[in-house]
């Protein structure tokens, strides 16, 4: 098993950014294929992007693309947002999550961190 904790959220004005940290603690965490996910108030949990086992390739939804990059350091076990341009809808929890396979799909990812909030004003 692997523990995911989420740091670095907060509030933020329009156009700001932010810099999201998932720290894993447990099995190797180089194991695993890093993904981030976000939930608004309302709305169904959805894919942001992911990154490789070795950080070498990234995945992202195309509504971020230009906008966020996840890196990942896996000698600090910890798995990286950088959030530029931030927009209101934006909003959302913010999730990491870890998984053995290659998806975009919330359902097969196998272990969640708690999620941090982020709010973007206008």
């Amino acid at each position: 098993q692997v523990q995911l904790v989420e740091s670095g959220g907060g509030l933020v004005q329009a156009g700001g950014s932010l810099r999201l940290s998932c720290a894993a603690s447990g099995r190797p965490f180089s194991s695993y294929l890093m993904g981030w996910f976000r939930q608004a108030p309302g709305k169904e949990r959805e894919f942001v992007g992911y990154i490789g086992w070795s950080g070498g390739s990234t995945y992202y939804a195309d509504f971020v693309k230009g906008r966020f990059t996840i890196s990942r350091d896996n000698a600090k076990n910890t798995v990286y947002l950088q959030m530029n341009s931030l927009k209101p809808e934006d909003t959302a929890v913010y999730y990491c999550a870890a998984a053995y396979h290659v998806t975009t799909a919330a359902s097969l990812y196998d272990y969640w961190g708690q999620g941090t909030q982020v709010t973007v004003s206008s």
